[in-house]
């Protein structure tokens, strides 16, 4: 299982790889939703994998859960009411997105989603993270660290009364529709700001990324100081010729997208040896986790099951 704020999605495989069930449901990020909800959810996304099969033959299962560590929520009777044979055992996501790129028992993982973050696996468990400490303190990087610099930008072409222009015209019309900012374009920018969660700042990276992808400058440089930010913050955990795999992992980064190309040059340029990869499906690598666990982790099946 693969549990996040927006999305849930399910897997569920033979030790051969086979895989012969796969569900996708609504966010079911306790934190996010509570855990009442986000029980709901879960429960409801295992059934629908597990339809037309017998809930006791589960023999392992892993559940990668964003930011839900911190709470610990005890899903143990919700495992009991599905019947399953054996109780998931709970991981970060970071973990799982390790897992989701290499079948390497170590390396380390550079995310940039809404958050930002890097960490290091040692052996299949997170040793060490860097970041990662929300909007207010950190996740430098990030699509909300793109989004609140991009306005940051914009705020400061009004002030220094020049007309706006690219990036700037872009972000204000992202943020105050199809009204415009009006005759205040200053306060029409901060109002919309405020009047949303910090994290929905995020929503302005696509617009920053689409920007840069067709050669805005002020785009470009927010890209190159995204990447700069996120390779410091892989530096804080990874020494300096390290040989170990880099996943990269998050939206902004498992895309194709200028921060990903941009990403990738600074790390080949500080660890040229290192191995660079992508994670793919979650879910899968929850999969291989738990077959891990009984001792059928091959790389043959980490391939079919994250692919």
């Amino acid at each position: 299982m693969d549990v996040g704020g927006t999305s849930t999605r399910v897997l569920v495989a033979e030790l051969d790889g086979r895989v012969v069930g796969r569900a996708r449901g609504d966010g079911g990020n306790p934190v996010a939703h509570g855990a009442a909800a986000a029980a709901r959810e879960i429960g409801d996304a295992v059934r629908a994998a597990l339809a037309g099969l017998d809930p006791a033959r589960v023999a392992a299962g892993v559940l990668g859960l964003a930011g839900g560590l911190v709470a610990r929520p005890e899903f143990g009777p919700l495992w009991d009411g599905l019947g399953l044979g054996a109780h998931p055992v709970l991981v970060s996501d970071v973990l799982l997105a390790h897992a989701a790129g290499t079948a390497a028992p170590g390396g380390h993982v550079v995310l940039s989603g809404t958050g930002g973050m890097a960490a290091e696996v040692r052996d299949h468990r997170v040793h060490r993270t860097a970041d990662g400490h929300g909007w207010l303190l950190g996740d430098r990087g990030s699509g909300v660290w793109l989004g609140r610099e991009a306005v940051a930008g914009a705020l400061a072409t009004i002030d220094r009364d020049e007309p706006p222009t690219g990036l700037d015209l872009a972000v204000t019309a992202e943020l105050t529709g199809p009204d415009g900012p009006g005759d205040d374009p200053r306060s029409a920018l901060i109002a919309a700001v405020h009047a949303q969660a910090p994290t929905r700042l995020a929503r302005l990276a696509p617009v920053v990324l689409d920007r840069a992808g067709a050669g805005d400058p002020a785009a470009l440089a927010l890209v190159d100081r995204a990447a700069d930010h996120l390779l410091d913050t892989l530096a804080l955990l990874r020494p300096p010729g390290s040989a170990l795999p880099v996943v990269l992992a998050g939206g902004l980064l498992t895309a194709g997208t200028p921060l990903a190309a941009r990403l990738r040059t600074g790390l080949a340029a500080r660890w040229p040896d290192a191995p660079l990869r992508t994670a793919g499906n979650g879910a899968g690598a929850a999969a291989w986790l738990a077959a891990r666990s009984l001792g059928r982790g091959t790389a043959e099946l980490h391939r079919a099951l994250t692919a």
